[in-house]
């Protein structure tokens, strides 16, 4: 169900149905309280980030893009695949609060500044760029993990370590009530932990009809680079906007 781009390294899909019997939620908690934990000590980071999402009914051909992100809100984006040399810039309170951004070729010469929850900012994305990066993840999948625990609807499978872009993960799966009206986000998700920084490194969620829909990946994640305002300055040299 994973679309293979022949580069991610990351596992494919689980089939629930063909998972290790449940387990106690103890687990699944343990590690996300050390994510938790670790997320608050996270001011900002670098990281190539991939990206499939289901669009119009179907898998787009995975995104893979460099990605500079910090606190409380500043995005850097520049695609390696098409539209390659592509860059979005986004920093909180500035610039009206909107996205700028370039596209490649002779479309590329002309920067313009979008409303990130605008028609065209969210062309062919599940989401606004205001959600993007492992903080929103991360605070999504704790925010139902601790709702569904409460209601004693949450249950959750262990698939042990596994090594993905080169990193030791834990492999863990939640599984909510397959009925979209609870109000959870999806049906399941499969998120690899990564075992030294506790990030969700690689996180594959799926719907009530238990269709991917979107799926995740910040590979050579770098945590706490000491990014400055240059990174996020349009007039930056190594930019073009």
């Amino acid at each position: 169900m994973f679309a293979d781009s022949g580069s991610t390294n990351a596992p494919a899909s689980t089939n629930a149905l063909q998972t290790p019997s449940a387990q106690t939620n103890a687990t699944f908690v343990k590690y996300f309280r050390e994510t938790e934990d670790a997320l608050a000590k996270i001011q900002d980071y670098t990281t190539i980030f991939r990206r499939i999402e289901l669009i119009d009914g179907k898998l787009i051909p995975e995104e893979v893009a460099f990605l500079k992100f910090r606190r409380p809100m500043s995005v850097y984006l520049k695609w390696f695949t098409p539209p390659k040399g592509q860059e979005t810039l986004f920093v909180a309170g500035a610039n009206n609060n909107k996205v700028r951004a370039h596209a490649t070729g002779i479309a590329g010469i002309v920067t313009v500044n979008l409303d990130p929850y605008g028609a065209r900012a969210m062309e062919n994305s599940r989401h606004p760029v205001t959600d993007i990066g492992v903080h929103h993840l991360a605070l999504t999948i704790i925010s139902n993990m601790n709702r569904s625990i409460k209601a004693g609807e949450l249950t959750s499978l262990d698939h042990g370590e596994k090594i993905v872009y080169g990193r030791k993960t834990r492999q863990l799966e939640g599984i909510l009530p397959k009925n979209a009206s609870k109000g959870y986000y999806c049906y399941r998700c499969i998120v690899n932990l990564d075992l030294e920084n506790k990030m969700p490194i690689f996180t594959q969620i799926f719907d009530w009809d238990d269709r991917l829909v979107e799926s995740y990946g910040y590979e050579n994640l770098r945590i706490n680079p000491g990014l400055t305002d240059k990174d996020f300055d349009p007039k930056n040299p190594d930019y073009n906007f």
